[in-house]
């Protein structure tokens, strides 16, 4: 599946962060309205209460002020007090009028429409007849029924009021809810988008992470590919760029190291067998002087040949994959060849070789098997004090042979087991002898104990160096063949 990639890596980000935070902008923007609006109508409602008290207390205090002056015409009989009537009544009309501006429901435009016509009927009674007729008295009881009237038109207000207040409240409620499941809505939303880019984001960075540790651990024919943003592809590319041109110094070196080997393997041959025939006194006999200097000969031609097939046995591993050629091998067999051909040299470090061997068979490649052994035990005689004691064990461990090498020289630092194995790498440690090694006799080893699926490793021990072989007697499918 081919995925949409900006193209550059700082885009890709400014996607991201957009696509994940335009959900929650739209939450606070949508709860910002919700608020805004709750806010009016609560403004709205306060106001309109506010007004509606005000105006209900003047319409009921100008009702009261008309009935005091209605009474005291009556009583006092003075129709002078009519002009001040009037006045109170202007106060009552402007009181009403206000009143009548609110936004009122049926019944209270009814109730406020029966005050103002029973007052203007007063009035009528009030201004026509004398003080003492029997028309200004029953105008003047009248007023106690407006006075009730407008209390209960107050009253009609504050409760419209309070049900303007549960409204609110519901609206608020219902605002809530609505922010809640708005939330619980845009929290899988958010999760499914921060997801989505987070591996985005993360596959092409893990692509070139893994690249650099596939470089890093020397596996330069897995090709480098990239996807994502333009700017991080590039990088994939000039990565490839480098694994080929590492590709390309790795194979030359492994062609160098090959013709050296195959140039330097015929004179080396050539000055073997003369130093073979000198020491088996062919041309005549030799003094010991002769015969010494012979052997020495002998001795070092031996080696120099053991580097060079080192080198060939490298360079074979590196240039295509390490096959072996199953048999039966009789473990003992092999351990008795390699210690034979080390015997010139262990006798000349005066060494004790310690063979504890159980008689084993196992499927293996016997010539790979000589190899991994004879490294191994010409190492442990390279690094050990003269008249020290080289140990070589097998024994079964389970479903496993193990193969134990053993000296009693300075041993391997523990900060070097982990980079002893690799190709040209030499330890700190000096060995003995004229000939300094090439460092790939344990990368030899190491190669060809795998192709066997098997393991080698660097053991604790008190007192030198201990290699450890585990090779399985039933053979891995993973393992080469």
């Amino acid at each position: 599946m081919t995925l949409f990639y900006p193209r550059s890596f700082p885009r890709l980000l400014a996607v991201g962060f957009t696509l994940v935070a335009l959900p929650l902008m739209f939450a606070l923007v949508n709860n910002a309205v919700s608020v805004d609006r709750l806010a009016n109508r609560s403004q709205n409602a306060v106001y309109r209460a506010v007004q509606a008290t005000q105006s209900g207390r003047r319409l009921a205090q100008q009702l009261t002020a008309l009935e005091r002056t209605a009474r005291q015409m009556v009583i006092l009989d003075d129709h002078s007090l009519l002009d001040t009537y009037a006045a109170n009544r202007r106060q009552f009309e402007q009181a009403a009028a206000e009143f009548a501006n609110l936004p009122l429901d049926a019944e209270q435009k009814k109730a406020l429409e029966d005050i103002v016509r029973g007052e203007a009927a007063a009035f009528s009674a009030l201004s026509g007849a004398g003080p003492k007729s029997r028309e200004a008295e029953v105008a003047v009881e009248s007023f106690i029924g407006l006075s009730e009237q407008a209390q209960a038109l107050v009253a009609r207000s504050n409760a419209l009021i309070d049900r303007e207040v549960n409204a609110m409240r519901n609206t608020a409620d219902r605002a809530q809810r609505i922010t809640l499941w708005q939330l619980l809505a845009l929290v899988p939303v958010v999760v499914f988008l921060v997801i989505g880019f987070s591996i985005l984001i993360a596959r092409p960075i893990r692509q070139i992470d893994a690249a650099i540790r596939r470089l890093g651990g020397g596996e330069l024919h897995v090709p480098v590919a990239v996807s994502g943003p333009q700017d991080l592809v590039h990088l994939g590319d000039r990565l490839e760029w480098m694994r080929r041109e590492l590709l390309d110094v790795e194979q030359q070196k492994n062609r160098f190291l090959r013709q050296v080997s195959h140039e330097l393997k015929t004179p080396l041959t050539a000055l073997r067998e003369g130093a073979e025939l000198l020491s088996e006194e062919a041309v005549g006999k030799l003094t010991p002087e002769q015969r010494e200097i012979a052997e020495i000969l002998r001795h070092n031609s031996v080696e120099l040949q053991k580097l060079i097939e080192d080198l060939l046995s490298f360079g074979a591993s590196q240039f295509r994959k390490v096959t072996v050629d199953l048999g039966p091998v009789d473990i003992r067999e092999v351990i008795g060849r390699v210690a034979e051909d080390q015997q010139l040299a262990i006798r000349a470090r005066n060494l004790t070789l310690d063979i504890a061997a159980e008689d084993v068979m196992i499927p293996a490649d016997s010539e790979k098997l000589r190899v991994v052994l004879d490294n191994l035990l010409s190492n442990a005689v390279k690094f050990s004090p003269p008249g020290g004691v080289i140990g070589v064990a097998a024994r079964f461990d389970g479903d496993a042979l193990e193969l134990d090498v053993t000296d009693q020289g300075p041993g391997i630092p523990r900060e070097e087991r982990t980079r002893i194995f690799d190709p040209f790498y030499q330890g700190s440690q000096a060995g003995a002898g004229p000939l300094r090694g090439t460092g790939i006799g344990l990368s030899v080893v190491k190669e060809y104990v795998f192709a066997h699926g098997g393991s080698v490793e660097v053991m604790d021990s008190g007192r030198g160096a201990h290699l450890r072989i585990r090779l399985p007697l039933i053979r891995a499918e993973t393992a080469a063949s």
